[in-house]
């Protein structure tokens, strides 16, 4: 029986994380303006991040991420995954979607395989300049394929042919974030410091020590807003506290579009939305990629803005408290440059991707779209 509705309705599979999630918010901003009604099918991580959704549009559905290789685990892994695959069937069969629209994660896979097996037109955008293990699978299934960067598919016609450039919608905030400029850069300077969702430990232990070692006259115009786990707060507030340096540090920042716009210089990991939004609004950043990613997405990411001289890209082992000390000190020293990179990751910012997205999901819908 299908929900009553008197709007066309897509749903949306996205893993529960924000970089996932974020993406989809902004789709499903896009598509409301469209008078489509959005559904979200999602892991139980959404807790934290699926606020944009309403609690009647969101839905559960079983999944699992792979990570071991022995039997029993596997055996685990596809036993949820079926799970979600009737489930997210059903939930279709409820809905009766004119699109499902996959994000990315292990909790997409169940809702675009019903999908796919529903004869439901189906669409996947991955947010990384390398193809996502979930996305990867699926690729060759659904209608159409989003991306984020160009010839991500380069070595793969087949795949090629049913891949539009989009890029990352990035959400309502950052688009409101981005018609700031870049904060002149010769007097008080700010350091923004985030991890992703979820923090990072490397940028407690290296980012305060390494301001400690500035000069003194740096150090006097410096202000640091820090994003810091909870187990992570008081060392980072007493390290700041020692060398004088003003700092607002918390675990979580809800206006962190906001504080990008007015930084002068970030330092984060290089995550799909975080490279997104630093793009949008432009501003330059230091990146430190995770370097345990089973793909490589962050480094890859963080190559995209380092080859437009919008960011400088730092593996994990370079990180030193000494080499980061030495780039802000250059970096603050030379506002000219500053700007510049500002400009350059301004460059590749896609302020329409939702929108691009969302003509894409109804081409998709209608049919306009051929496998």
């Amino acid at each position: 029986m299908r929900e009553p509705s008197s709007r066309p309705a897509v749903l949306v599979a996205a893993g529960g994380t924000g970089g996932h999630l974020f993406p989809a918010e902004a789709l499903a901003d896009a598509l409301a303006k469209r008078g489509v009604a959005v559904h979200l099918a999602t892991d139980r991580r959404a807790a934290r991040y699926g606020g944009a959704f309403p609690d009647k549009a969101v839905h559960v559905v079983a999944s699992a991420t792979l990570r071991a290789h022995n039997p029993l685990a596997l055996a685990k892994t596809a036993s949820l995954l079926g799970i979600g695959v009737a489930q997210a069937w059903v939930l279709i069969g409820r809905l009766r979607p004119t699109a499902v629209i996959g994000f990315g994660g292990y909790p997409t896979i169940p809702p675009v395989l019903a999908a796919v097996w529903r004869s439901v037109p189906s669409l996947i955008h991955d947010a990384n300049a390398v193809i996502g293990r979930a996305n990867r699978l699926l690729a060759p299934r659904v209608t159409a394929i989003a991306t984020t960067f160009p010839d991500v598919f380069r070595t793969e016609p087949a795949l090629a042919a049913k891949a539009t450039l989009t890029g990352n919608p990035v959400r309502p905030a950052v688009v409101a974030a981005a018609a700031t400029p870049y904060p002149a850069a010769t007097g008080p300077f700010r350091l923004l410091v985030f991890g992703g969702s979820q923090g990072a430990r490397i940028l407690a232990d290296v980012v305060p020590a390494a301001v400690g070692l500035l000069d003194a006259a740096l150090r006097a115009r410096l202000t640091v807003v820090q994003q810091a786990r909870e187990e992570d707060l008081s060392r980072v507030r007493e390290a700041y506290a020692r060398v004088a340096v003003t700092a607002d540090i918390a675990p979580f920042f809800a206006d962190l579009p906001a504080r990008i716009a007015s930084s002068h210089l970030i330092v984060s990991r290089s995550g799909a939305s975080t490279v997104a939004e630093l793009a949008a609004i432009g501003r330059p950043a230091i990146l430190v990629p995770l370097p345990h990613a089973l793909d490589q997405d962050q480094f890859a990411n963080a190559g995209v803005l380092e080859q437009a001289s919008g960011a400088i890209r730092l593996v994990q082992d370079a990180f030193t408290l000494q080499r980061l000390a030495a780039e802000v000190t250059a970096l603050a020293g030379a506002p000219e440059r500053l700007a510049a990179m500002a400009a350059a990751a301004r460059s590749l910012g896609r302020l329409d991707a939702a929108d691009r997205l969302a003509d894409l999901v109804l081409k998709v819908a209608a049919g306009a779209v051929n496998q």
